[in-house]
């Protein structure tokens, strides 16, 4: 039986803990403790050496059954801002912040859902295969915790991500190739009403780059976008450097990177024609994925979600999320939705009933691992 209480307790007093990204240690030694309290194995990479960041990734381990398909359950201790000083407030039956702050439910609703689940297996001694339960740092400023991340402390080949919007019952089944590049123009300077023929105009460049090229929703899978265009002096110089900032996201890895060469051809080119340079930089952030409905990880979730009298729904997402990092790692991944809405603003809020609905979901989803 799912104690309540406990869980949003534990919720509550989780969301306290400050873990702005790049500031995850006191909730990662949180729950180093809590985990080894509950009698699971913890390990830490060494990732921090790679990332800068407040800790390192950890696993903690539940052993069971050897016989048993083992899996592993993830999210990620990192939050956005604002997210200091966060205090929870009850509306029949939700949860909120007091309007000030993120709530933090992303992600660690998710991270109370485990625990509880935990909690429950001890409980009622719950035989299950062994369990894995994977913390990250730094999900939220561009998976790099993850990404750090030594795979072989997971001995698991599929899991759960508990770290998606909306009511449980669905799974990503899809998510796309996130690159983010940087563009910085130089051209050159003259005086506006004196003598711009002289000049090289930056934003010139852009704009003959721009003309050649389709930016929002280019199909059904693929987008572009430029959020960030800055540069200039004064309005009586002509415009000698321009920097823009962007990113291009597709389902296929193929038509993400074509893209992105294609963005980068159109702005060499046009700023050799117009007399100008250019530095093109693009970072790959995460690699899409596709499951099949197939799959030994969505037939578990099928399964599960049957036993608690839900059906999978499937998503493609628009984001990325750890998932992204484990299937390009080989690992067979899917992120569960958890039951948070409005996330990454001061309106973010979870029903309890969906984090109780998550830990049956996740209880149902070791039970069936039995059986797989």
């Amino acid at each position: 039986m799912i104690n309540k209480r406990r869980l949003v307790e534990r919720f509550i007093e989780m969301v306290k803990i400050e873990s702005v990204s790049g500031n995850e240690s006191q909730i990662q030694n949180y729950l180093i403790d809590a985990f080894q309290q509950l009698g699971l194995t913890v390990y830490q990479d060494n990732s921090q050496l790679k990332t800068n960041l407040g800790a390192n990734n950890i696993v903690a381990k539940l052993k069971g059954n050897e016989n048993y398909c083992p899996i592993f359950f993830s999210c990620h201790v990192d939050t956005v801002s604002p997210g200091v000083g966060i205090e929870v407030v009850q509306k029949e039956g939700v949860l909120f912040s007091v309007g000030e702050t993120i709530l933090a439910a992303d992600n660690k609703a998710g991270i109370a859902v485990m625990l509880e689940m935990i909690e429950i297996i001890n409980e009622q001694q719950i035989e299950t295969g062994n369990l894995e339960f994977v913390l990250s740092v730094g999900e939220e400023i561009g998976l790099i915790g993850v990404e750090a991340m030594d795979m072989s402390l997971v001995e698991a080949e599929i899991g759960f991500v508990l770290d998606n919007a909306g009511p449980v019952g669905s799974a990503i089944v899809a998510s796309p190739s996130l690159y983010m590049f940087d563009i910085e123009l130089t051209g050159k300077a003259a005086h506006a009403g004196l003598e711009p023929e002289k000049g090289v105009s930056a934003l010139e460049i852009a704009v003959k780059a721009m003309n050649q090229l389709d930016f929002g929703r280019i199909d059904h899978e693929t987008t572009a976008n430029i959020g960030v265009i800055q540069g200039g002096d004064a309005s009586n110089i002509v415009m000698d450097h321009l920097t823009l900032k962007g990113e291009v996201r597709s389902i296929s890895p193929q038509k993400a990177a074509y893209l992105v060469e294609a963005i980068k051809v159109a702005f060499e080119d046009s700023s050799q024609k117009l007399g100008g340079k250019c530095q093109f930089n693009a970072d790959l952030k995460a690699t899409g994925f596709r499951l099949e409905k197939a799959s030994a990880v969505l037939n578990l979730a099928r399964q599960a979600m049957k036993d608690i009298g839900l059906t999978l729904k499937y998503e493609t997402s628009g984001g990325g999320s750890d998932a992204n990092v484990f299937n390009a790692k080989g690992k067979e991944v899917t992120n569960l939705a958890i039951g948070y809405e409005k996330i990454h603003t001061v309106d973010e809020y979870i029903p309890i009933a969906e984090m109780e609905k998550c830990v049956a979901l996740s209880l149902a989803l070791a039970n069936r691992a039995k059986h797989n």
